[in-house]
């Protein structure tokens, strides 16, 4: 993703000092400090070291217009006018905008993104993944959330309202706050403004991290369950996790799912025709719908049948066996129903 060495990856040690810009602040800038605080600094403090101005783990970030600082900074984003990454020149408001192969101008966020992103990924996730998976998260939060923030701030397209980019903006301190406070206390009002979207982002951008992992592990697991099914129109897991997106994403041909529920029970649950969709490829039969207990077993002729839901798309049992002869039987009958 990069072909240099982004600064302060190479030695943990290294005291780094960041700098973006001061004053009204977006989704791009904010989220590229979130990027670098997961990247260099995980440990710090993400909203103290914007309130109070230090350094906290081993990363100091700054929010000025002078050009002195912002030429002394280990790293500058969205201000210098300069983009060389090289040098930790992260810009990107020049007439020669960086773009990416497509063609979308990077914001100051996708440029940290791509040198940066997998550093931050590793900090982010609590449990190691391998390179391929990372690859893959990397590349998910590329295209979900980076894409769209780079897009947003170039005027490209907007991210729209009540997005992550407009819960950001939301932070800024009113344009009258100088007026009713003095310059002083806009100033504080500001910065704890851009902590605040800096938390918000952090909160959102780790949660996606750890959906998209163990969405990565379920897509292996439910394959695997898939190779070892007898009948391929049925897929038994082990454990409960989602199920749909990879039947659809690789065109399984299942029917019924089994897997087990809360309180010891195993659930049956048909799959839609398309994904999202309230029909069923084949729905349970119409003679158990909304039955319970005992009137459900005896329609079922299985002992320990739990219910079946009214909408004829999910059943369930008490045992993994009950299960899989409650999922048997309905494509049983629905074969029959076919032949008639």
């Amino acid at each position: 993703m990069t072909e240099h060495t982004p600064i302060g990856l190479s030695d943990p040690k290294q005291t780094i000092t960041a700098v973006t810009h001061s004053g009204n602040f977006h989704i791009d800038e904010t989220l590229g400090y979130v990027i670098l605080h997961y990247a260099l600094a995980p440990e710090g403090d993400i909203r103290e070291r914007v309130i109070n101005g230090t350094s906290s783990g081993r990363l100091t970030l700054q929010r000025t217009r002078t050009s002195t600082i912002i030429d002394a900074a280990d790293i500058a984003f969205d201000v210098g006018n300069i983009h060389d990454p090289a040098i930790g020149r992260y810009d990107h408001h020049m007439r020669n905008k960086p773009l990416r192969p497509g063609g979308i101008p990077y914001s100051a966020a996708g440029l940290l993104w791509k040198d940066y992103g997998l550093a931050a990924i590793r900090n982010m996730l609590n449990e190691p993944v391998d390179e391929e998976t990372l690859q893959a998260i990397w590349q998910s939060i590329d295209k979900s959330l980076i894409i769209p923030v780079d897009q947003d701030d170039n005027g490209v397209a907007r991210m729209g309202r009540l997005s992550l980019a407009d819960l950001i903006v939301g932070c800024n301190p009113p344009w009258d706050t100088i007026e009713l406070y003095g310059e002083k206390e806009a100033k504080k009002r500001e910065m704890s403004g851009f902590a605040d979207g800096a938390a918000i982002i952090a909160t959102h951008l780790v949660h996606m991290t750890d959906r998209l992992r163990a969405s990565l592990k379920a897509t292996s697991r439910v394959l695997e369950a898939f190779e070892k099914a007898e009948d391929k129109r049925i897929l038994v897991m082990e454990t409960g996790m989602p199920t749909e997106k990879v039947i659809f994403e690789h065109d399984l041909p299942v029917i019924f799912v089994v897997s087990p529920a809360h309180a010891g029970q195993w659930n049956v649950k048909a799959v839609p025709p398309v994904k999202g969709d309230f029909g069923q490829r084949v729905s349970l039969p119409e003679a158990w719908r909304g039955l319970e207990g005992k009137a459900l077993a005896d329609a079922s002729g299985i002992p320990d049948a739990v219910f079946a839901h009214p909408a004829r798309f999910i059943c369930g049992a008490v045992s993994r066996e009950s299960a899989l002869l409650m999922a048997q039987k309905a494509l049983q009958i629905d074969a029959e129903l076919k032949d008639e």
